[in-house]
């Protein structure tokens, strides 16, 4: 597949197959994803990647069950993979307290980074993800963790320095119930792209 066809064909997948995905492929779509440019190369980035029965226990700590009733998109419950994509301060701060790169002052500690950039970096290699999943024929969907985080950290045993970027769903894609292919109806859908020409500010704002 084209890459243009990749960005273009890309769309959040709310509705899934419970179809298991091949491990090996899901390494393929983190592999590509450790590709993502990455400061200092430090690559301090992971993907905790729950599967099978463990899925129920991931939508357990983080939709209760009383709303799953009249949660919309009841089909993305059934996506065979989550993958949770954490950031690692941590190994930022100690790259560059290593000699090359000790003259910047940011091996002093996260405070000393005026941009945090094992976000940008963990963010790339999300986005890398979903690319990656589109282009092996996968449905994805990024969507963050606004409920139950402490107890999903706490039952993973998740270090606390980990900062949580957020979820993807991944798996096969199907049509919902209500025949809405993928379930891919939500109401920013609706809203339109903005142009290149409206995007770009050209030698100034």
């Amino acid at each position: 597949m084209e890459f243009a066809d990749v960005v273009r064909g890309r769309r959040m997948t709310r509705a899934f197959s419970t179809q298991p995905v091949d491990s090996e492929l899901i390494s393929q779509v983190v592999d590509l994803a450790s590709r993502a440019p990455s400061a200092g190369k430090t690559q301090g980035w992971h993907a905790l990647i729950i599967t099978s029965g463990d899925t129920a226990k991931f939508w357990n700590d983080t939709l209760a069950v009383e709303k799953r009733e009249s949660f919309r998109w009841k089909h993305l419950l059934d996506a065979p993979v989550i993958a949770l994509v954490f950031a690692d301060p941590v190994s930022y701060v100690e790259r560059y307290s290593e000699q090359d790169k000790a003259h910047t002052g940011l091996g002093v500690g996260a405070e000393a980074w005026p941009t945090p950039y094992w976000t940008v970096d963990a963010s790339f290699a999300a986005m890398t993800m979903l690319l990656a999943a589109e282009d092996a024929g996968l449905g994805a969907l990024f969507f963050g963790v606004f409920h139950g985080e402490q107890q999903l950290r706490t039952r993973l045993c998740v270090p606390d320095a980990m900062q949580l970027i957020g979820a993807i769903a991944i798996g096969w894609p199907v049509e919902s119930d209500t025949g809405e292919a993928s379930g891919n109806t939500g109401a920013s859908a609706s809203r339109i792209r903005r142009s290149a020409e409206q995007i770009i500010h050209l030698n100034g704002w």
